[in-house]
């Protein structure tokens, strides 16, 4: 799989936040880390550009997609709060996304 972030452009900040406060939100974060990504990604059946949302509870990672940029992303686009077990990844997973 190649994944690859894209360039930055002047929208893409202010985007990258938005959704990061979403996702704060929406899971009940406080203070933890969260990270927001827009990936291109090169293999067949992908889309082109997509937006890896990836954040920590605890000790424990959590990880989704979006399958569009980052700056089209809407809060509806979030998995809802009660999905959150099923996003936390196992000790053992290997990622090459996030």
């Amino acid at each position: 799989m190649t994944l690859a972030f894209t360039r930055k452009s002047p929208g893409n900040p202010a985007a990258l936040h938005r959704v990061r406060e979403w996702v704060r939100e929406r899971f009940a974060l406080g203070e933890s880390a969260i990270l927001v990504a827009e990936v291109n990604c090169a293999v067949p059946g992908c889309p082109p550009i997509e937006t890896v949302i990836a954040f920590w509870d605890g000790e424990r990672r959590h990880h989704f997609k979006v399958f569009k940029p980052v700056a089209d992303v809407t809060e509806d686009d979030l998995p809802p709060a009660w999905y959150k077990p099923a996003l936390a990844v196992s000790v053992d997973f290997v990622c090459d996304c996030c």
